[in-house]
């Protein structure tokens, strides 16, 4: 008869929560660069957020569990007037800038928007500013955020250049939850020891599973869930603060770990070590609302459409070569059940873009769909393939291009020029093209929301590095609020 006893003793944390905890407890506050970029991604993030405030299934979601909750020195939420508390106000501000999927993105062996992490960020800083003012003792400021926001980054980015977490199914928020779990955890006080613990508390969530991103099961919860992650962040967080123990093998552990039972017993590692070079590399969405594997075909069809727009009944067959990661998440055919399904259709973006040389949040729209049969009809026409090309650029460590190309074909014979674009305008090979660009569009959102002066205000601080960095936390969240 055998028997086998389970050693109780304790090991050392695993070395990716050391890692990390190393790299978060440390001095490292990014480069010029990406400390430029930081503070274009705070403009374009928030921007994006106020443009999902004209969406009523977006706000049915914001302000307190409880209504009529009221929380001292609460975190604000930008574009309301929303006093909450930290975990909240996090669901609240992360719910807002990934809403309508127009903010910056990382594509890798996982993807992901590392921007989603502000939510966790902003809440928290904004709330311990409140509290310290109150308190006599000195606010956060923007600077500390920005640094906050260059960690997050680079914990998620890193993580998922070589761990991809979709192929088994698991959903990319996991690395937003890591990711702001350290970062917050610092902004409250936490020393090397609690980050490990509170990061340890991360990956026994375990995953959410990609199911709602996917059809037949498309829908909203994919534009909240980022939300979720940062607001279980948070929570953690705090939880630790207050001493709760972290796990330190909950990767590594055998039978029970996160490793074995959730990643097909691969370990989870990082392949580079943790600077500022996600920030410095992020994708920024500056012309349209589309999952960003399609942002370069959408431009491909707005070039095309002056050459179809007069003939779309004479289209033949559209041919769409992308790459492989676009083959498995958005290209799909069939019933398009609601935007969020829409929003994740590489064939329903381009079939818009191609019919009216743009493409718009409203156009994902329960009623904007219904209104246009052609757009089922032409996507009916696409044939969709693998470039290898593509996708191995898409990976190459020093191209991380993002290529779309169409073709259209008409029934006469004719057809039109094959357009390809590679890399987006968001791409950091394109920063001195696309910053313009951001900036214009972060000035259309605030007038989405705010009088013309306050926007003036809040742009002019965000275009002034110095100054934005100096800015108390308290008082610049102050200039985004709705009385």
């Amino acid at each position: 008869m055998h028997s086998t006893v389970n050693s109780n003793r304790r090991t050392a944390p695993d070395a990716l929560l050391v890692h990390i905890a190393d790299y978060v407890a440390g001095s490292l506050c990014g480069s010029p660069e990406a400390r430029r970029t930081a503070r274009h991604c705070l403009m374009d993030t928030l921007g994006c957020g106020l443009l999902a405030l004209r969406f009523p299934e977006c706000t049915k979601l914001l302000g307190p569990p409880v209504p009529g909750m009221h929380v001292r020195h609460g975190a604000r939420v930008p574009g309301t007037s929303h006093e909450l508390d930290p975990v909240t106000a996090a669901f609240n501000i992360g719910c807002l800038v990934r809403w309508l999927d127009f903010n910056d993105t990382w594509l890798a062996a996982e993807w992901g928007h590392p921007s989603d992490n502000l939510g966790a960020i902003l809440a928290t800083a904004d709330y311990l500013s409140r509290v310290a003012v109150a308190e006599g003792r000195a606010p956060l400021t923007m600077g500390e955020v920005l640094t906050a926001m260059i960690k997050a980054h680079e914990i998620q980015g890193v993580l998922a250049l070589n761990n991809s977490f979709n192929r088994v199914g698991l959903d990319h928020v996991l690395l937003v939850r890591v990711a702001s779990t350290a970062v917050v955890t610092r902004l409250l006080g936490g020393g090397h020891g609690q980050i490990v613990d509170a990061l340890s508390q991360a990956w026994a969530d375990g995953a959410a599973l990609r199911v709602y991103r996917h059809g037949p099961n498309t829908g909203s919860r994919k534009s909240w869930a980022a939300g979720d992650a940062t607001a279980r962040a948070v929570r953690l967080a705090m939880l630790t603060l207050q001493g709760e123990a972290g796990m330190p093998s909950v990767l590594s552990a055998p039978q029970w770990g996160f490793q074995e039972v959730l990643f097909a017993g691969r370990p989870v590692t990082l392949s580079q070590p943790l600077g500022s070079h996600v920030m410095e590399n992020v994708l920024f969405k500056l012309s349209y609302p589309a999952e960003f594997h399609a942002q370069t075909a959408v431009e491909c069809a707005v070039q095309l459409h002056p050459q179809v727009a007069d003939r779309i009944e004479e289209i033949d067959r559209i041919e769409l070569a992308t790459q492989e990661p676009a083959m498995r998440i958005i290209a799909k055919t069939g019933p398009l059940a609601n935007p969020a399904d829409r929003d994740h259709c590489l064939q329903y973006m381009v079939a818009v873009a191609l019919l009216y040389g743009t493409l718009t949040a409203e156009h994902y729209e329960d009623a904007f769909h219904q209104g246009d049969a052609r757009i089922d009809v032409l996507r009916n026409k696409m044939r969709v393939a693998e470039e290898p090309r593509y996708s191995a650029d898409y990976l190459q460590p020093d191209k991380r291009s993002i290529a779309n190309a169409i073709q259209v074909f008409f029934k006469d014979g004719s057809h039109t020029g094959r357009v390809e674009v590679e890399y987006p305008l968001g791409h950091r090979r394109r920063r001195h093209d696309g910053i313009p660009v951001l900036e214009q569009k972060f000035l259309h959102h605030l007038h989405t929301r705010f009088p013309r002066a306050q926007s003036r205000r809040i742009i002019d601080l965000c275009q002034d590095q110095t100054r934005l960095e100096a800015t108390t936390v308290n008082a610049f969240m102050d200039l985004w609020v709705i009385n």
